[in-house]
């Protein structure tokens, strides 16, 4: 047996081993709830335009993969990489917003909020993605840095700063396709999730040129082998980009189910779609059964407040971010 599949063999029986510890987290009749559909629930509202980035201002800029949290004094948060700017390498920074209430339009404008530090091993103009959650009284910060899953922490949820590792560098992991990015991370039962993309270019000999992958954590430090838990499928036909059919996945659990929102298509035609699965390891890879439908948005990420849900997403010109309700409702039999 090879060192490979070995490996393969390894990382299976870890999915399945977490899989038995996790299907269980809402309870024992979670297989007889009804399996739910997301949908938009009234208008949409911007709360995010194209900003003024000063001398890194450029013409081509546009506001992508944000995240949107609640601070430590009540404000909200957005944060966005600004792709396309004039800061160099990969053209990449954060940008921020803070909002009085999350139902208000048109955020303050707040400033460049982080940029890539390559004396900590960090791609030039390298950030992508950030996602945002609180632990008592501490905020994380997930995000990419074009190769890396990376981690920055926080007292207020304003101000962030990078958690380095004994290499004093901000990098949890990468891998195992390049470009590992858009991070999001779910908590059950004492372990975290983190769900991501990686893809690899169109010359190569791998079948699933972008994929979402699963590694899971007890303390935030430790990370497990990965498990490509959704690539391939009908969002894998056409002539989209092929690095940019599995992009910035945002597990919500629901009810012991899991519900994957997979993107894309960003631009106009924004187009994201939806699984549902017992399993949080598996949402299908070459497989349509988990599939709930589809929402025309881009890299969107859903909050709960108050009871609510509510989704943000892109807006359609790439010029800023939107946000609206969301219902859930029992997806329609075929």
């Amino acid at each position: 047996m090879s060192r490979r599949t070995n490996r393969a063999g390894l990382t299976a029986a870890l999915a399945m081993c977490l899989s038995i510890a996790v299907i269980g987290c809402a309870g024992p009749d979670a297989a007889e709830k009804v399996i739910l559909s997301p949908q938009i629930d009234g208008e949409w509202r911007q709360i995010a335009g194209n900003p003024d980035l000063g001398k890194y201002t450029s013409s081509r800029q546009e506001p992508v993969d944000f995240a949107v949290w609640q601070a430590a004094d009540g404000t909200w948060q957005l944060w966005s990489c600004i792709r396309n700017t004039n800061c160099g390498g990969r053209t990449r920074l954060f940008y921020r917003w803070e909002g009085k209430n999350l139902t208000d339009a048109n955020w303050q404008p707040s400033g460049i909020a982080m940029q890539a530090d390559t004396n900590a091993g960090e791609q030039a103009g390298g950030l992508q993605a950030p996602y945002v959650f609180r632990i008592n009284d501490i905020y994380y910060m997930f995000y990419g840095d074009w190769n890396r899953i990376c981690l920055a922490t926080s007292m207020d949820g304003k101000h962030f700063e990078r958690t380095k590792n004994e290499r004093g560098e901000p990098d949890l992991f990468s891998g195992p396709y390049e470009n590992t990015r858009d991070p999001i991370v779910l908590r059950c039962r004492g372990l975290y999730f983190c769900y991501y993309t990686g893809h690899v270019p169109g010359n190569s000999p791998q079948k699933h040129k972008c994929a979402v992958f699963c590694r899971t954590s007890s303390d935030l430090k430790k990370w497990s082998e990965p498990v490509k838990v959704s690539a391939g499928g009908s969002p894998a036909q056409g002539k989209e980009w092929d690095g940019g059919n599995a992009e910035c996945p945002f597990v919500v659990e629901m009810q012991g189910r899991y519900y994957l929102f997979r993107n894309q298509k960003y631009g106009e035609n924004n187009l994201n779609t939806q699984y549902c699965s017992m399993n949080p390891f598996d949402f299908g890879v070459d497989d349509d059964s988990f599939m709930t439908g589809t929402l025309a948005v881009a890299a969107p990420e859903i909050i709960e407040h108050n009871g609510q849900y509510y989704i943000a997403a892109l807006m359609p010109n790439l010029k800023g971010i939107r946000i609206a309700k969301l219902k859930w409702l029992p997806k329609k039999q075929e």
